[in-house]
């Protein structure tokens, strides 16, 4: 551990980041801890967040906005590619390679020896941020304290920062384990360890992002979605970044109360764990997206499209975010993405989202020929479709009659 002699750690100002300060300094040889908290939205979470860092023992705090790059870079691709893992729209794990990548920016910069998370043995987490890391520092060292010392529990952690004067914004009431940034908050813990235990959405705090479907409006609101290429570019006719449009949702979202998802999800390393979601904006922007593309692509291209959503998912669940399977599926869904061009209205009303229209310069439905009227569809060309498209299966069935002969 000697040759440890200045670290970079991920840091939230969280219960694990801020006990892992003092912790680092105790067990490394009192090395110089450098804090950085990558800012993907998670908003009021950064306030008072240096202060914190150099009273706990930091040298000092960088704060890396991370928001635009955030959304370019890692959701929307993901929305475009529809990757959707066990109905889980991904906040989490969108996030933390892009964080990944900031860390090690100024692991470079600092020449740091090591850089350091607070992510669990566990959870899913420290695959996602060591093999980002790997990938951009192969030969840095990664220390993750969750795997080294002798705390058992959060309540154990809790204890550690009482003993060592560490400030914290949680009790061991409200001490659910969290993950917000711009595009959701998850919740995991406490009372949702027990799947039998339905979630207290109408309890006072514990929504963040929007209220229960209960306690929404008893009248509907509508959004108008425009995309161009995939991309969400306009909300409600006016143009802005979708950074913006995500934000924008978020609010609209949440006060409807759209995007709640309770799951016992698969986990990367083995186990079933349940979590809490909120994802108002991000429900809405992938729901639009695939209204729109029901109009655009064509019935083959769909299909497949919908395949690799899969995989997609799974890869960045898994963390493999940096990889050629992943840069390759996003040419994919790039190409896909050339004609998914135009605009969706939706109806949101108590957590429901209800189509309200659409509409593209690409639109492959044709009402003229879909008609139940009058059409120029010859419908006597079925025929000989359908003697064509049965004929092996009426072949099959005078064989079987033979062999039975």
């Amino acid at each position: 551990m000697s040759d440890i002699k200045k670290v970079v750690l991920a840091y939230s100002g969280g219960l694990d980041t801020s006990v892992i300060i003092p912790w680092l300094k105790e067990n490394y040889d009192n090395c110089e801890v450098i804090a950085v908290a990558g800012n993907v939205g998670q908003a009021d979470e950064l306030e008072g967040l240096e202060e914190k860092a150099l009273k706990t023992g930091a040298s000092k705090l960088y704060v890396l906005d991370l928001t635009e790059e955030y959304v370019n870079d890692y959701i929307i691709p993901t929305m475009k590619a529809g990757a959707v893992y066990e109905e889980y729209l991904l906040g989490t794990s969108t996030a933390r390679p892009c964080i990944a990548k900031g860390l090690v920016d100024v692991a470079l910069k600092e020449h740091a020896d090591a850089i350091v998370h607070g992510c669990t043995g566990k959870g899913n987490d420290q695959v996602r941020f060591e093999l980002a890391i790997k990938h951009f520092a192969p030969e840095m060292k990664i220390i993750a304290p969750w795997r080294e010392w002798s705390i058992k529990s959060r309540d154990e952690e809790i204890d550690y920062a009482e003993a060592h004067q560490v400030p914290l914004r949680i009790s061991r009431q409200t001490n659910y384990s969290k993950d917000k940034n711009l595009w959701h908050l998850s919740h995991e813990g406490l009372d949702l360890e027990d799947t039998g235990n339905e979630p207290q959405y109408e309890k006072p705090g514990f929504l963040e992002m929007g209220v229960s479907p209960l306690q929404a409006p008893d009248a509907p609101a509508y959004v108008t979605l425009e995309f161009v290429q995939g991309v969400p570019t306009a909300l409600d006719g006016a143009k802005m970044s979708a950074k913006d449009i995500i934000l924008k949702l978020n609010e609209i979202g949440g006060a409807n109360g759209i995007g709640l998802l309770d799951i016992v999800e698969n986990r990367l390393v083995g186990m079933k764990c349940r979590g809490v979601y909120e994802t108002p904006g991000g429900a809405i922007l992938y729901k639009a997206h695939s209204v729109l593309e029901s109009v655009c692509l064509d019935k083959m291209t769909a299909h497949e499209k919908q395949r690799l959503a899969i995989t997609f998912a799974e890869l960045v669940y898994n963390g493999q975010w940096f990889t050629p399977l992943r840069e390759a599926l996003s040419a994919f869904v790039d190409k896909t993405q050339e004609r998914v061009t135009g605009t969706v209205k939706l109806k949101l009303y108590k957590g429901n989202m209800i189509n309200a229209g659409v509409w593209s310069p690409y639109s492959l439905y044709s009402e003229k020929i879909a008609t139940f009227g009058e059409s120029d569809y010859k419908q006597s060309d079925a025929a000989g479709f359908i003697n064509l498209y049965g004929l092996p299966i009426q072949v099959q069935a005078m064989v079987d009659a033979q062999s039975h002969e």
